[in-house]
C-alpha cells in the first residue's frame, strides 16, 4: 500500500446493484470501494460526509514500479465504462475505439483507470445514494458539489489503489476541467496531463445552456422537488429536452447539415402539424429518450452545476497556478467545436507558455463538433498517442 494509505479505511471491492430510469431497471456495476477518511469528506460548500462510495474500472496490468497508471476523467454524461458493453445500454464504451492492446491507450503498456464522478450515478456517491444518516435517498439533500469535490474523491481513490504518482491524467469536456484541476493542485502527483476540448472556466453562454437544461428537469411535475425516487416518479420529458438541447452543442452546423440536411423523416411531404417531420427532430428525440434510461435526473443537475462553479484560477492569473509546474501538457482543441472552442484552450496553452512550462498543443481539423474526442477523429487519436509515446520514452516506460 502507498503512504497515503495509512490513514483511510477502505472496504473491498464489490458490486454494487443501482436502478435506472422510470422502470426502475435494476442493474449490477463495476467494482465499487468504500472509503473512510480519517476526517469526514469535506466538500467545498462546507458539508461532509464521513464516508464516500467510489465506483471504478481498471483496464491493463499495473506495472511492479506502479509507474504506468493512467487516469481517464469521463465527461458530463460519461462514466467509468471507457470500454466493453456498458451494463445499461449495453453498448460498447465510450472509448472503445481507443483502448486495447496497441491502440492510442494500450492495455499492455498503461493501466487505465477510470472512476464515476462522486455526484454520478453508476455507483459512486451521488443524489441517488442512501444518506447513512436518515436511511433515506439523499435526493436534493446531497451537498452541492465542485469539480475540486470530484477530484479530491479520486485522489482518495488512488490512494486506495496505492498508487503514488499517475504517468498521466488525460479527459475531455467536463474530464479535461478534472484533468486540469489534478494539475493545478496536484502536480506532484503526475507526469503529464492532456486535457483535451475544454476551458480553465465555465463561460456564461455553457452556463446559460446548462440553466435551460436545469429548469426543463426542474418544470416536469415527475421532478417532485428532487424526491422523485421516494415519490415513485421520474422527470423523464425534462431530463429529455435536458439531453436534446446538450446534445445540439455537443454537435456543429457543418456537422448537423451534412448528416440531416433538411431531409424529412420516413415521409414525402411535411405533415403541417408537430409531430416529427425532420431527420434531425428524430434524432434528438432518440438521444432524449435513450438519456433518460440511464442518467439520473439529480445527477445531471448537480454535475451541471459543478460546471458552471468551475474557474481554475479564481480570481488569479491562469499562469500563476501552473508556474514551476514539473507536469508536461498536451492541449488538444477541436476546430469545429463552438461548446469548448479554440479559443479556450489557446488560453490555457499561453498560460502555460508564460511559465515555460512543457505544453505541446493542437487544434484538430473536424467538422464533428465537441463531440469529436469520442468519435473516430485519425488525427486526434494520432496526437494523443504521440504525446504518451513521447513522454513514456522519456520516463523509460516500457
Amino acid at each position: 500500500m502507498a503512504r497515503y494509505n495509512k490513514v483511510m479505511q477502505v472496504s473491498e471491492p464489490y458490486q454494487a446493484t443501482l436502478t435506472f430510469g422510470p422502470a426502475r431497471r435494476e442493474v449490477a456495476v463495476g467494482h465499487v470501494i468504500d472509503i473512510t477518511p480519517a476526517q469526514p469528506f469535506r466538500f467545498d460548500s462546507g458539508a461532509e460526509i464521513a464516508t464516500l462510495s467510489l465506483a471504478y474500472q481498471t483496464y491493463g496490468t499495473l506495472n511492479a514500479e506502479r509507474s504506468n497508471a493512467i487516469f481517464i476523467c469521463h465527461g458530463l454524461t460519461g462514466d467509468q465504462y471507457i470500454a466493453g458493453p456498458h451494463p445499461v445500454t449495453g453498448k460498447p464504451g465510450w472509448w472503445e475505439a481507443i483502448v486495447g492492446p496497441g491502440l492510442v491507450l494500450d492495455t499492455e503498456r498503461y493501466f487505465l483507470i477510470v472512476s464515476n464522478v462522486i455526484g454520478g450515478c453508476m455507483g459512486s456517491t451521488g443524489p441517488k445514494s442512501i444518506n447513512p444518516l436518515t436511511g433515506h435517498v439523499y435526493g436534493r439533500d446531497f451537498p452541492v458539489l465542485t469539480i475540486a469535490d470530484m477530484v479530491r474523491a479520486q485522489v482518495l481513490l488512488l490512494d486506495a489503489l496505492g498508487i503514488d504518482k499517475l504517468f498521466c491524467v488525460i479527459g475531455g469536456s467536463m474530464g479535461g476541467m478534472l484533468a486540469l484541476e489534478w494539475a493545478a493542485r496536484y502536480p506532484e502527483r503526475l507526469v503529464a496531463c492532456a486535457p483535451i476540448c475544454t476551458a480553465a472556466r465555465h463561460s456564461a453562454q455553457n452556463i446559460a445552456f446548462h440553466e435551460i437544461g436545469r429548469q426543463a428537469v426542474m418544470a416536469d411535475p415527475g421532478w417532485a422537488g428532487g424526491d422523485y425516487i421516494t415519490q415513485g416518479s421520474f422527470p423523464a420529458k425534462g431530463l429529455a429536452v435536458a439531453r436534446m438541447t446538450a446534445h445540439v452543442t455537443y454537435l456543429s452546423e457543418m456537422g448537423l447539415q451534412d448528416k440531416f440536411g433538411r431531409r424529412l423523416q420516413d415521409k414525402q411531404q411535411p405533415s403541417y402539424g408537430f409531430e416529427v417531420d425532420f431527420q434531425v427532430e428524430s434524432y434528438l428525440r432518440h438521444q432524449g429518450m435513450t438519456f433518460v434510461e440511464r442518467f439520473d435526473p439529480n445527477s445531471y443537475l448537480y454535475i451541471t452545476r459543478a460546471m458552471d462553479y468551475f474557474d481554475l484560477a479564481e480570481g488569479q492569473k491562469l499562469a500563476d497556478i501552473f508556474r514551476d509546474t514539473p507536469v508536461r501538457f498536451c492541449v488538444v482543441s477541436f476546430s469545429s467545436d463552438w461548446l469548448f472552442p479554440t479559443s479556450e484552450s489557446r488560453h490555457i496553452v499561453r498560460a502555460l507558455n508564460a511559465v515555460a512550462a512543457n505544453v505541446s498543443f493542437t487544434e484538430v481539423e473536424t467538422d464533428k463538433g465537441h463531440d469529436a474526442f469520442l468519435l473516430d477523429v485519425p488525427a486526434f487519436h494520432a496526437t494523443l498517442k504521440g504525446f504518451l509515446d513521447g513522454v513514456a520514452t522519456a520516463r523509460g516506460l516500457r
